[in-house]
């Protein structure tokens, strides 16, 4: 079950460390400022006693190193001695970006949650049938003081006595990072904290998004990116279609644009106008290449689907188009009309920060931020969406560009792509998404049970409207990026008006 629409105060500490982050830039006016980020702690979290853990020091200490990783800096552990501010000149610079792994646990916010137990509750009634004791296949269960126990040592955790327990006494009790974790990455250390490996991890996000402690947090670029937009060099917006919805119920795009020129930004350019260019790419591709050269295609945009893919399974990693994401493509579409400028994508991903950070991208996209980023940066400003002017919308995107930030978006663009190039071609489609369910579809896949197919792989639950840097529940962003797929320029994106620039950005 996703947090995601519900605000915490685990948002709330995010939110306002992004904010604190943000004034210290556009502030910024030599390294001694840097040093007011060890004040920044008493901001958030004031006075003497705590209101979420056990000690006010315990708390501050995890919002210093939140502070570091919104500063794209190192995560520090509890054994290393160190000022806050501790290698943060390299932040002034905004050519800086941060250092892998992106996705970070701080150890000592970790609750050491149960990794895997079934256990019983204080419903159980103590029945006399013990129904859960005879359905039990491994004899892990016995009856003392009239309530029953389990031995973990026996269980299996079958499930078999939750279902005949008819109080519902018997609850399986997963860790919620690694249960959201589609690639099975997350393990605990030697002290039962949470862990994650490394060499498995497509940085998703899922576990941030659904640690209840706030234990877990991604790298940002916040600092670097408003020194550039303070800089002459213009920075211009790539908005990522999953933005309706997110910020606001009166935050029309039009406002938005206002917005983000409040805070500094050149201007803002719709990401669905590059989405519009890879369906045409991908299209081409799948009509060029299916069945004839590879036996399906898997779609590109997610690039936490696409490097899963091709990682596990390898032998199938050429049937991942190989088309320019979205993002790079509309990088390269305001790069060759602005050539000296800079682009930040403003997204609803962590992943996008990893795609970015790729030497093959690095030239494209300056800087990602999500859209819980680019709020505190609002903040520190002042700039409230809602009351913004309502500027000329940017209706430059056709409708299926725009319905790229849900499940079923990419993979129903590039079938009406498909059908205006080649109306007699007829094209099954198969989906999935979240991690776990997009390794099941490759299996499959592997299997030939998909030869000629579109697959879709999305690695957030409802497509980029769930991903790790989203607001809103997911059920009402989709609807209203629905809403807004009704608003488009064209219906398809065979009609894009950029579509003859194509081949100059795939150079």
């Amino acid at each position: 079950m996703s947090m995601r629409g519900i605000y915490t105060s685990v948002n709330d500490i995010r939110h306002r460390v992004f904010a604190e982050v943000a004034r210290l830039s556009y502030a910024y006016q030599g390294a001694e400022d840097l040093k007011d980020m060890a004040a920044i702690p008493y901001r958030i979290i004031p006075g003497e006693v705590s209101t979420y853990r056990e000690s006010v020091f315990l708390e501050r200490a995890i919002v210093r190193e939140r502070l570091r990783l919104a500063m794209g800096l190192p995560l520090r552990t509890a054994t290393e001695q160190s000022a806050v501010f501790d290698g943060a000149e390299e932040c002034v610079h905004p050519e800086k970006y941060y250092q892998p792994p992106l996705i970070n646990i701080i150890k000592f916010a970790c609750h050491s949650c149960p990794e895997n137990r079934v256990v019983v509750t204080d419903q159980c009634q103590g029945c006399l049938a013990h129904p859960c004791k005879e359905s039990c296949p491994k004899g892990a269960i016995s009856f003392k003081n009239h309530r029953a126990e389990i031995d973990q040592e026996l269980c299996i955790k079958c499930g078999r006595c939750m279902e005949a327990c008819q109080y519902g006494a018997i609850l399986h009790l997963e860790r919620p990072c690694a249960k959201a974790c589609g690639m099975d990455a997350i393990h605990s250390d030697e002290y039962g904290r949470a862990e994650i490996n490394q060499e498995k991890c497509v940085s998703c996000g899922m576990c941030l998004a659904n640690c209840p402690f706030g234990a877990i947090a991604d790298k940002a670029q916040i600092f670097q990116a408003i020194q550039a937009i303070r800089s002459e060099t213009p920075v211009y917006a790539a908005i990522a279609p999953a933005v309706i919805g997110q910020l606001g119920p009166g935050a029309t795009l039009g406002k938005l644009r206002s917005a983000l020129k409040a805070i500094g930004f050149r201007d803002m350019v719709e990401v669905a106008i590059g989405a519009d260019l890879c369906t045409i790419e991908e299209a081409r591709d799948f009509l060029e290449e299916v069945p004839e050269k590879i036996p399906f295609m898997g779609t590109s945009c997610c690039p936490a689907w696409s490097v899963m893919a091709k990682r596990e399974f390898p032998e199938q990693a050429s049937c991942i188009s190989m088309a320019l994401t979205p993002m790079v493509l509309t990088g390269r579409l305001i790069k060759q009309r602005y050539p000296d400028c800079k682009v930040a994508f403003i997204g609803p991903c962590a992943a996008k920060k990893l795609e970015a950070s790729r030497r093959s991208v690095r030239s494209d996209i300056d800087f990602v931020l999500t859209f819980e980023e680019v709020l505190g940066m609002l903040e520190a400003r002042e700039v409230n969406i809602e009351d913004m002017a309502d500027e000329p919308d940017l209706i430059e995107a056709s409708s299926d560009g725009r319905g790229f930030g849900i499940g079923g978006g990419v993979g129903g663009a590039v079938k009406n792509a498909i059908a205006e190039i080649d109306p007699q071609r007829e094209v099954k489609m198969e989906r999935a998404e979240g991690l776990k369910e997009c390794r099941k579809m490759m299996q499959l896949a592997k299997a030939g049970k998909y030869n000629g197919y579109l697959l879709e792989g999305m690695a957030c639950p409802g497509g980029c409207v769930g991903g790790a840097g989203t607001l809103a529940p997911i059920a009402k962003a989709t609807a209203a990026v629905q809403k807004s797929t009704r608003e488009g320029s064209t219906a398809h994106s065979m009609e894009s008006r950029y579509k003859d620039l194509l081949p100059s950005l795939e150079e």
